[in-house]
């Protein structure tokens, strides 16, 4: 049934719509792409089913955030990364080109708590080596999702969506402290990132109007985005890269703001170490990845050194 599943222009344009307002009524979206709110429904109900769609709400990264690269003893890294994907505390796992290397995002309440995983996995038999870096600014990636930049919907259509979304929110000019309440509700939103009010309202003994101006509250102020998981192979897009990029320090800046700008990447962070900048790319193939590194990470002047490897299998999402 799911290879079965042809994803064609209105599911880009879903896709698209999702990735910009993960709560948007069906009939909001039906608005501006010109159905009605049942195929908007039916068509996201079809991907879910099939194809694996899924909203997911996340909370705004307040913690220590690294990155590490993990070489394992032939045949052990599957075994290590499943482990270690079941952690509350890692966002990205994945298997390189390399089979016997991952790469893993940890999101550690603070620098001990780091210290403490990255010493357990050091004296772990299976693991060679471990390299960490941490992650010193998010440039690209987490509200800004790579299906936004799909190109399905035009910019006056995604102009009214955004309004949309701001019109459901409140203002807030600072990030709210959590309470449990709010931990609560973002565990049920990490289930299902377009649960109805009254299923997040009786998942946190709130009524439906407490839950919904505490949402748009945390919304508003950036406490809390949704993020799109989807295969985007079924979009044509099959080579997924990690590239760490050593860039000249006073270009460092700009340099990530280019990054962020192109079509290919999801995901731009500034990090310690030898290279000092990290992205995420997702191509068609291996041509399409030899282009965008010779065309336009090559025009990137301030780049002195690129080092690539492909991604084998993710078990976890990048955000």
């Amino acid at each position: 049934m799911t290879d079965s599943l042809t994803v064609d222009e209105l599911d880009r344009q879903l896709l698209q719509a999702l990735q910009i307002d993960g709560r948007a009524p069906f009939s909001a979206i039906a608005e501006v792409t010109g159905v009605s709110a049942h195929t908007v429904a039916r068509r996201y109900h079809r991907m879910r089913a099939s194809a694996g769609l899924r909203v997911v709400g996340r909370g705004a990264a307040t913690r220590s955030r690294w990155m590490l690269r993990i070489r394992c003893a032939p045949d052990a890294a599957g075994t290590v990364a499943a482990g270690i994907a079941r952690r509350a505390d890692t966002s990205f796992v994945a298997l390189t080109s390399g089979t016997s290397e991952l790469l893993l995002v940890l999101d550690a309440v603070d620098e001990e708590s780091a210290a403490v995983l990255l010493d357990r996995l050091a004296r772990t038999p299976t693991i060679v080596s471990v390299t960490a870096q941490q992650l010193l600014r998010t440039v690209h990636g987490g509200p800004d999702g790579w299906f936004a930049k799909c190109g399905a919907l035009t910019t006056e259509q995604v102009t009214a969506l955004r309004l949309a979304s701001s019109a459901r929110t409140v203002p807030a000019r600072t990030v709210p402290a959590r309470d449990d309440v709010d931990r609560l509700l973002l565990r049920e939103l990490g289930r299902d990132g377009r649960a109805g009010y009254p299923v997040l309202g009786a998942s946190v003994q709130l009524s439906e109007a407490s839950v919904r101006r505490r949402l748009a509250r945390l919304q508003a102020s950036g406490a809390v985005y949704f993020d799109l998981q989807f295969d985007a192979g079924r979009l044509g897009y099959h080579m997924v890269a990690l590239l760490w990029l050593t860039v000249v320090p006073p270009a460092l800046e700009a340099t990530g703001a280019e990054l962020a700008r192109h079509p290919e990447v999801a995901f731009v962070a500034a990090t310690t170490g030898g290279a000092n900048l990290v992205a995420a790319v997702i191509c068609c193939d291996a041509d399409a990845l030899y282009s965008y590194l010779t065309r336009r990470v090559a025009a990137l002047h301030a780049v002195t050194q690129v080092e690539t490897a492909t991604v084998l299998r993710q078990i976890k999402q990048l955000r």
